[in-house]
């Protein structure tokens, strides 16, 4: 966990306390708890959306008629004749 061992979390713990005091520490922590409980519930739901997307296969593309399908292979007016020919 970031290099962070019990003696460097106890000497954090300890300026935290002579810094923001013994009244306001527990609930700067209860807020911080709080935060990253809710930073999680975000995060499992963006992971469970992400990976549900991914497990749907892709839509099937239009059905299309072959008159459909001719007309948006050949522009208007390919077939005929022109005049200067």
């Amino acid at each position: 966990m970031f290099g962070v061992g019990m003696p460097e979390l106890l000497v954090i713990l300890v300026v935290a306390l002579l810094v923001l005091g013994p009244k306001k520490l527990p609930e700067i922590a209860r807020s911080l708890g709080r935060g990253m409980a809710e930073f999680r519930r975000a995060s499992n739901e963006f992971t469970r959306t992400l990976s549900a997307s991914l497990d749907e296969p892709p839509p099937a593309p239009p059905k299309t008629s072959a008159a459909e399908a001719k007309a948006v292979v050949e522009p208007a007016g390919a077939g005929q004749k022109r005049d200067d020919e």
